[in-house]
């Protein structure tokens, strides 16, 4: 692997960042047991000493105790990174909900300034289409906030071009968030070109497709009880051996460019455009360190078909989401084959 240009950023809400960020969720929740509060605290202050400037929690994350933990850690040093955080998707107990009406934008909002201490967020999401209200509706409030200084800009996420078009007809959109990797390429239905036609940023969650092209899932079956992707199909004994096979297949070409799967994996995402970016998770240090060590890399052309003629829709086994969450996205999706 060789780098033949300087380290550089990329747009987002109109800021310089770099083009990895890092994706705080699973610091706090979703994946193994989150680390103790003070190691957490030490990975968030070792990821603005790399050079990560761009951090992405949410409200749902933890129940909150993400937004507090970032609050807590980095008051001293809100000036080093661009703030993104999100609302609308609320757990209750065991129920869960989307609500983005204006008043509860407005109310959520309040809590995590709170939880983050500070008193504006760069990019305020809304964490999923709320059906039952026009987003022409939940973009206005949007633009109140804006208007009021308490947000930088908004974004939406995991919606679809349709979405994007009417809500930034509105205010303009900052930016679309959504699962973008070489197993799910869903953005590529809409929303990818629509985002470069606007001229809104495409933030990459899961762009290691889940810790899968990172090389961090071998056997699922010893995925911590807890763990979110025990529930998701690709993971399942049916779909798993299929999919490990086209792992395998791309952990030798990450040798053979003397990359790690991960960089192989972020490199081939920010290649898709120049305003994609991509918000890895990770609590591990050296992983962290292994995600920012060469974000201007550029595969070859034809090491970049070569992946994307591996890896794609048609050869990856399962749905990304059990039935009853792929209900809550507004995203294009491939038809089921």
């Amino acid at each position: 692997m060789t780098i033949t240009h300087k380290r550089g950023t990329r747009k987002l809400g109109g800021k310089d960042v770099m083009p990895v960020g890092l994706g705080c969720m699973n610091v706090s929740w979703a994946y193994a047991a989150p680390p103790p509060p003070e190691e957490s605290a030490k990975l968030l202050h070792l990821a603005l000493d790399l050079g990560y400037n761009h951090l992405d929690t949410a409200r749902l994350y933890g129940g909150g105790r993400n937004e507090e933990l970032i609050g807590a850690t980095l008051k001293g040093r809100r000036n080093e990174f661009f703030l993104a955080s999100k609302m609308g998707l609320i757990a209750d107990g065991q129920r869960r909900y989307v609500d983005c009406k204006p008043e509860t934008i407005r109310r959520e909002l309040e809590i995590s300034l709170k939880a983050l201490q500070t008193d504006h967020i760069d990019l305020y999401y809304m964490h999923r289409r709320d059906f039952t209200v026009p987003i022409e509706e939940s973009a206005g409030a949007m633009a109140d906030l804006i208007a009021e200084g308490k947000i930088g800009g908004y974004g939406l996420s995991e919606m679809s071009a349709e979405t994007l078009r009417k809500a930034h007809a509105t205010c303009p959109v900052t930016a679309v968030q959504t699962e973008y990797s070489l197993w799910t390429r869903n953005p590529e239905l809409g929303v990818l070109q629509a985002c470069g036609e606007l001229g809104v940023a495409l933030v990459a969650f899961s762009p290691l497709a889940r810790g899968v092209l990172a090389n961090g899932v071998r056997n699922p079956v010893k995925l911590e009880a807890q763990d979110l992707r025990r529930t998701h199909p690709r993971f399942n004994a049916d779909n798993w051996p299929k999919n490990l096979a086209l792992v395998d297949a791309f952990n030798a070409i990450a040798e053979r460019e003397g990359a790690s799967p991960a960089q192989l994996s972020l490199a081939w995402v920010l290649s898709r455009g120049d305003h994609v970016h991509v918000i890895p998770g990770t609590t591990n240090p050296d992983h962290l360190r292994e995600n920012m060590e060469c974000p201007d890399w550029r595969p070859s052309d034809s090491t970049l078909a070569e992946l994307d003629a591996l890896i794609n829709q048609h050869t990856v086994s399962g749905p990304r989401y059990p039935a009853a969450m792929q209900a809550t996205m507004d995203t294009e999706e491939f038809p089921a084959v």
